[in-house]
């Protein structure tokens, strides 16, 4: 499968930063959950981009919201206590079906 670009890859970690804020989780708390060395947000990147040669986009957005998952399931987790936690979720749902449209079109946008 072809690499993120790196429009791609900016738009990603943009997304991330603004995720883990808006969970109330930090690098290391998603360094754990995909179980890299360093909290270095480029080695975070190469993990999920490794996934994605693997898996597609459909398979690194079922990926993160499966930690999103896990997250919401862990008793005393930051992101538990947010009001806003539904729309936290709608705004993965919405990246996965972006995503999915994306694949059922044709691919990748030019970069």
């Amino acid at each position: 499968m072809a690499s993120l670009s790196l429009e791609e890859l900016e738009d990603l970690q943009s997304f991330l930063k603004d995720w883990l804020r808006h969970s109330g989780r930090t690098q290391a708390d998603l360094r754990r959950a995909l179980r890299v060395s360093s909290i270095r947000m480029p080695v975070l990147l190469d993990e999920l981009q490794r996934i994605h040669g693997r898996e597609g986009l459909n398979g690194l957005a079922e990926r993160l919201c499966g930690i999103d998952l896990l997250w919401q399931e862990q008793p005393g987790s930051g992101g538990a206590d947010l009001p806003d936690l539904d729309s936290s979720l709608g705004q993965l749902d919405l990246l996965l079906e972006e995503i999915r449209q994306e694949a059922a079109s044709g691919g990748q946008a030019g970069g």
